[in-house]
């Protein structure tokens, strides 16, 4: 019987979502019939994953440190298989900035966008509203602000010496519509999803996590040309980027009756969330495969050098 250590929690900002996720998981995996630990990750991991000695590290962390490459290094060191993406490419999907210059050069539509430091961009309007601002490399919507085309000024948080989210920030073009998304498993491209938020908000933290935050339309009612295009985009993101078993990429659809048709890929997260309300768990059953037959698939996945 193989032994896998769930790992969850750590110390990003995101420790509560992770600690949700890594629970859901590990009760799937045991289930799927495998030995587990569950493993709040705190600084000393390593010594501890080299105590336990798992034969797969199941990554269940979410933000920075848990899904930017870091905790990948250090079980690339340890020579424990894993799941999820490896250190390039986990790197690469949770810097915005990179991820999105790698995308436009596969020929994937991004949204036009600037990065430079908060303090600049709280100044002055420095795109023409409505735009976006989020963290250039943090997860779920934290940092996200949205500015709308009355306002007269950016958000004076940015100036704030308690913006807990690094000095570098994006300002990205506000594309109206619809908040899409697709993941892929492995080498394939399951359903499509639309989130749809109270009022048409944005897909923020509260929205993604909250109770009733959001209503999932799975599958999304979509052209079925846009549907399979997206479906398409979302694979080559995962390959251009190098990602390997699970990934999710969101969109941005503005097919409205008044709408530019325009279609933006946002981002492609590596490390989804598993929790009660999350997208992938629920687009894989969609697919066919049941929570416990996604976390097998996943388990037996793992590997080094990934």
């Amino acid at each position: 019987m193989k032994h896998v250590a769930v790992l969850m929690g750590g110390w990003s900002s995101e420790r509560e979502v992770s600690l949700s996720s890594g629970e859901a998981c590990a009760t799937g995996i045991e289930d799927a019939g495998y030995k587990v630990t569950r493993v709040d990750v705190g600084r000393d991991v390593s010594a501890v994953l080299s105590e336990l000695k798992p034969d797969v590290a199941f990554n269940a962390l979410h933000g920075p440190y848990g899904e930017d490459g870091t905790i990948q290094g250090i079980l690339e060191y340890l020579e424990i298989p894993y799941t999820h993406s490896g250190v390039l490419a986990s790197s690469l999907a949770m810097d915005k900035e990179l991820s999105k210059r790698i995308a436009k050069t596969a020929g994937i539509p991004v949204a036009n966008s600037l990065v430079m430091n908060r303090r600049d961009a709280a100044e002055k309007h420095v795109m023409t509203p409505p735009y976006v601002i989020k963290p250039v490399a943090e997860g779920s919507s934290f940092g996200l602000l949205i500015v709308r085309e009355d306002m007269s000024n950016p958000p004076q948080e940015l100036f704030s010496d308690e913006w807990p989210y690094g000095e570098r920030i994006m300002v990205e073009k506000y594309v109206a519509g619809r908040e899409l998304t697709c993941t892929i498993m492995g080498d394939v491209a399951l359903g499509v999803t639309e989130i749809v938020t109270e009022e048409g908000g944005w897909y923020d933290f509260d929205a993604k996590y909250a109770k009733g935050g959001s209503k999932h339309e799975c599958p999304a009612k979509i052209k079925r040309n846009i549907y399979q295009k997206i479906q398409t985009l979302s694979l080559k993101a995962h390959q251009v980027m190098g990602c390997r078993g699970v990934s999710r990429s969101d969109f941005r659809l503005d097919d409205g009756l008044m709408g530019t048709g325009e279609l933006a890929w946002l981002e492609i997260n590596t490390q989804p969330g598993m929790t009660p309300t999350s997208l992938v768990p629920e687009l894989a059953a969609h697919a066919g495969h049941s929570f416990e037959e996604l976390m097998r698939w996943m388990v037996e996945d793992a590997s080094c050098c990934r």
